[in-house]
């Protein structure tokens, strides 16, 4: 899971970014196909626009060995992005999917 704080007025390019994006890690076989989540955060918490983007990588090693064409969008996206603090813009971790209990 990732969350891009969003640099006001970039949610636009950034969403075209994310596309882009994923068309590269599918070509480089970097992702699977499903999950693939994007959601806008429609909290309005004073912090921004947040989008966050749900994903699976094939292995735990595949973001750090990515083709210098994700390193490329990366550093376009994260250009996209910054925290109210002016710090960096993106935030990523694990999750686990957890299915809904049937009562």
């Amino acid at each position: 899971m990732i969350t891009y704080h969003v640099k006001p007025g970039m949610d636009v390019v950034l969403q075209d970014a994310l596309a882009r994006a994923w068309v590269i890690y599918r070509k480089e076989n970097l992702v699977f196909a499903q999950p693939h989540t994007i959601v806008q955060d429609q909290s309005g918490g004073g912090g921004g626009i947040r989008i966050i983007e749900i994903f699976t990588w094939v292995n735990h090693a595949a973001p750090e060995h990515v083709p210098d064409s994700v390193k490329q969008i990366w550093a376009e996206m994260q250009g996209l992005c910054q925290m109210p603090n002016g710090q960096g813009g993106l935030e990523g971790g694990e999750v686990v999917l957890l299915a809904p209990k049937n009562k």
